[in-house]
């Protein structure tokens, strides 16, 4: 029965907006990352048309992170701590 027939019938449509999927987003352990993907949730409140807004945040979030990642693993170690010298052995 289509929406029009419904009218007819003498029930009210109603659209309640969006309906969350209920999607969980399981946690990484990393901080930042997991605050980028906390930012999903907001898809649920959100018609289509607002989902993409938040997908290309999402992923910019994730690329910014991956890079500050890859740019720690980058930076030359600092200079040598000098250790207490040791008793000679004998």
């Amino acid at each position: 029965m289509g929406a029009a027939e419904s009218e007819e019938a003498g029930a009210e449509v109603v659209d309640d907006g969006p309906e969350p999927l209920g999607v969980g987003v399981a946690s990484t352990g990393h901080g930042p990352v997991d605050a980028v993907l906390a930012r999903l949730a907001d898809v649920d409140q959100l018609g289509v048309g607002g989902h993409l807004e938040v997908y290309e945040d999402v992923h910019d979030g994730l690329r910014r992170t991956l890079a500050a990642l890859d740019e720690q693993q980058q930076r030359p170690p600092g200079p040598p701590v000098e250790r207490a010298p040791h008793p000679p052995r004998s």
